[in-house]
């Protein structure tokens, strides 16, 4: 079944801090409307849904999802988790210098990394625990994992078109990017599914996207991504390949 609650829920908590957006204007960082701290609504909609489901146990082992890394599948899955997004934005700035786009030099404010890194986990994780925690699996079950991610990419897409809309974006640059969220959801499925079905995992990839679009020059002002769509649609395509092969690989184990 589609946790249509889970989305409404998810979508009721927001209203409120997009009413505040819209109201103040106010923006936490460049490009970052106080809007987006809708990042939490998933967490705290999923926690409120399992608790009704299942008590404060339930809650709890939702909740401890945020750290379950030693679900990931050997150490050789850090190496996508951490380095798939820093490349997609690191070939997307040489796409573009390479199309002569207008573009200043690279000025990554190397001491503002970590902080950002832990700031965008966090932000991550309040996701995470909603999207891939709780929403995934029913998703999952109902159809198969790549149309999962399909799915789950359009409503985070659409979730996500208020505070780019408040950030002041064109609608040009709203458009592409929600299909870049699209193709960044099935990537984060791929991962999901294929490195152990880890929420911690997903989140810190989750988090190296942010991360890295951050760290574009001045502070992610001249990330295009149309652009960085070009480059994550086969890194995106690949991976719903992959999930569809296991999907048919278990379909004849179990004939």
């Amino acid at each position: 079944m589609i946790p249509l609650a889970f989305f409404a829920l998810v979508f009721l908590l927001s209203i409120p801090l997009w009413a505040i957006g819209g109201a103040t204007g106010i923006e936490m960082f460049p490009g970052l409307p106080v809007s987006a701290l809708q990042a939490f609504c998933p967490a705290i909609a999923a926690t409120i849904l399992v608790y009704r489901e299942k008590g404060r146990a339930g809650a709890l082992i939702l909740m401890k999802r945020a750290f379950d890394y030693k679900r990931i599948r050997g150490k050789m899955w850090y190496i996508p988790i951490v380095i798939l997004m820093p490349l997609v934005m690191f070939s997307s700035y040489w796409l573009m210098r390479a199309l002569r786009m207008p573009l200043p030099g690279a000025n990554i404010p190397v001491i503002a990394i970590p902080v950002m890194l832990l700031a965008f986990f966090i932000a991550a994780v309040g996701e995470e625990l909603g999207w891939t925690g709780y929403a995934i699996e029913p998703i999952e079950r109902r159809w198969n994992a790549p149309t999962a991610g399909i799915v789950l990419g359009v409503v985070w897409a659409v979730w996500h078109i208020v505070p780019y809309m408040q950030a002041h974006r064109a609608p040009r640059w709203i458009v592409w990017q929600c299909l870049f969220t699209v193709a960044l959801r099935v990537l984060l499925v791929w991962i999901y599914v294929s490195a152990g079905r880890s929420v911690f995992a997903v989140a810190l990839t989750h988090a190296m996207a942010n991360v890295s679009m951050f760290l574009f020059p001045n502070l992610g002002s001249h990330y295009d991504p149309l652009v960085t769509c070009l480059v994550i649609a086969p890194c995106s395509i690949l991976s719903f390949i992959s999930l569809n092969r296991k999907r048919i690989s278990r379909s004849i184990d179990n004939v």
